[in-house]
């Protein structure tokens, strides 16, 4: 199984809903880092799995979408909690949408929401929501 994956980090801001995590129920910035990996049981023509250039384009819009948004706003989030778990999910699903590739197998979006702390998501291909 061969992977690619791309980073991009990003702020925004998010409070958490339905139970009581004292600071995290108020609203407050986090410095995000999103990782996309694809994976893929054979390469193109070309010798690569996707093209690199148009998977961080990719990335690059769905960042600046949410950069320096509060999450909780977002369409995306209505009927979420906006944590890293949800989040990752979201963006999985977003991309998936978008890759249409059929050398890609899955995806994986991992996002850190601190230096120790991250949550991710692995949507297999045909997957629906």
């Amino acid at each position: 199984m061969y992977a690619l994956a791309i980073r991009r980090d990003f702020i925004a801001q998010h409070y958490l809903i339905g139970g009581d995590w004292g600071k995290e129920n108020v609203k407050h910035s986090h410095h995000f880092q999103t990782e996309i990996q694809l994976e893929g049981y054979s390469l193109g023509q070309h010798g690569y799995l996707l093209d690199i250039l148009a998977i961080e384009s990719l990335l690059a819009e769905l960042v600046d979408f949410y950069r320096d948004k509060t999450l909780n706003d977002l369409a995306e989030f209505r009927g979420y909690n906006p944590s890293i778990e949800h989040f990752a999910f979201i963006l999985c699903r977003s991309l998936s949408e978008k890759i249409s590739n059929p050398n890609i197998s899955a995806i994986i979006v991992k996002i850190w929401e601190n230096e120790i702390a991250w949550a991710s998501y692995r949507c297999e291909r045909g997957e629906t929501y």
